[in-house]
């Protein structure tokens, strides 16, 4: 009898295979969604010129961005367990075009907030690093570490392609003008995600990338947000929670509230030109992926609680530096300083996941969803404190030495990651080599 499913065939030898082309979508996906990321910094000093709102309300708007982006990507992750990662992308897609949409007909500090902050911070945090894991997961059995890396990687890249060029429309055309730039791009992936993305390689007949044997789509998991706030109620009784999620909010505090959001109007108000202050930022992003490959690969030969340590000094240290390094040019001080910020600036993940790993095992994933979260909610404090400091005292120096502060305390509390007992107790030795082999 003739054999005609999938499964009974060996792989095709076929030079470019379906997966490639749709972790390709996903990657500009993500590309786009980043580049709105970006975007508060070069907002901040417009919108106070224009309507003569305080840069706190501003600050405010961004930090419920970054507070509902990372709220909403342990949910966007069991949603597309539920409905498939194409119709969660073309929501969050669609999603992101109405805010930036609305965005530019606001006329009151409280659409920014409703716009910019819940919508296109819902939409840009179910297109994160859920996704790309989701996308991987489906669709990759070989090859999962180059995709995965790849696709995280493309958060930064995002904002290293769009920022520069965002910085001159909005120098030179408006920040109107920019942000429909971003609604077109979104627009257009959400075209290619319809024509492209699909959930799993069995909806086309085909295995993934690597797999030896056909594999079924697996049935909707109707209990994955019940999981989700399962993970989450079993896990935020551990001291190791806390420990990883202390830690990763001085991250977000660090980077995302302070320099991404904080860092281009700092330096306007040194005399520095809006299009050479997103030129360093960009920077920050060229090498921040260069950062986070190489800590994916010292994560893997070295305690990851010594990474995060040296990485969260290095960083307390450079922000200590930076309010004496700020001018009105960006001389060779400063572009050694965005170099090594940049190659600090997102290194701190994967060894946050491997700790997440060993401390929760399987549940794992689903913590680290729930510790970016956390990275989430100090990245949105910081950016509204920065702001109201600037309203209050006129400059960003005294945030720059909390940041650095802040640093320093992240740095001692990496030390105890893993001390103590409970979920989030040492790993063996024999565990380590045993994962060691693994890998």
């Amino acid at each position: 009898m003739a054999e005609d499913t999938a499964s009974a065939r060996k792989p095709a030898h076929i030079p470019f295979h379906r997966a490639w082309l749709v972790a390709l979508v996903a990657c500009l996906t993500i590309v786009a969604a980043a580049a709105f990321a970006a975007m508060p910094g070069l907002l901040t000093e417009p919108l106070h010129t224009e309507y003569a709102w305080s840069r706190g309300s501003i600050g405010a708007a961004a930090s419920v961005n970054m507070v509902v982006y990372g709220l909403i990507a342990p949910f966007a992750a069991a949603l597309m367990d539920r409905f498939g990662i194409r119709r969660v992308a073309l929501v969050a897609l669609a999603t992101i075009v109405a805010g930036a949409g609305l965005t530019t007909v606001m006329t009151a500090a409280w659409q920014l907030t409703l716009y910019w902050g819940l919508l296109i911070g819902a939409g840009t945090g179910s297109l994160a690093m859920t996704f790309a894991a989701t996308v991987t997961d489906n669709w990759f059995v070989e090859r999962r570490g180059l995709v995965i890396g790849t696709l995280t990687g493309a958060s930064a890249f995002g904002q290293l392609v769009f920022l520069p060029a965002l910085a001159w429309i909005v120098d030179h055309q408006g920040w109107r003008p920019a942000i429909a730039t971003l609604a077109l791009t979104a627009g257009v992936m959400t075209v290619l995600t319809a024509l492209v993305l699909r959930d799993h390689p069995a909806d086309l007949g085909r295995r993934p990338y690597g797999a030896t044997a056909f594999v079924e789509k697996p049935e909707a998991d109707q209990g994955a947000a019940r999981r989700t706030l399962r993970v989450l109620y079993s896990s935020v009784t551990s001291r190791g929670f806390w420990l990883l999620g202390g830690t990763f909010a001085v991250c977000g505090a660090t980077t995302n509230g302070i320099l991404w959001t904080h860092f281009v109007p700092a330096a306007q108000d040194q005399g520095m030109a809006v299009t050479v202050a997103a030129a360093l930022v960009s920077t920050v992003g060229v090498f921040s992926l260069v950062g986070t490959v190489l800590s994916g690969w010292l994560t893997d030969r070295v305690d990851p609680r010594a990474l995060l340590v040296v990485y969260y000094a290095g960083r307390g240290v450079l922000l200590a530096l930076l309010p004496a390094l700020l001018g009105p040019e960006a001389g060779a001080a400063m572009t050694a300083f965005v170099v090594v910020f940049g190659l600090l600036d997102v290194a701190t993940v994967p060894p946050t996941i491997m700790l997440c790993h060993r401390a929760f095992g399987a549940d794992g994933a689903i913590v680290f969803g729930w510790v970016n979260a956390v990275h989430q909610v100090g990245a949105g404090t910081m950016a509204v404190f920065g702001g109201l400091t600037r309203d209050l005292t006129g400059g960003y120096g005294p945030v720059w030495l909390l940041a650095a502060a802040l640093c320093g305390v992240a740095a001692l509390l990496a030390l105890r990651i893993g001390r103590g007992g409970g979920n989030g107790a040492e790993e063996s030795e024999e565990d380590r080599e045993d994962e060691g082999a693994r890998v």
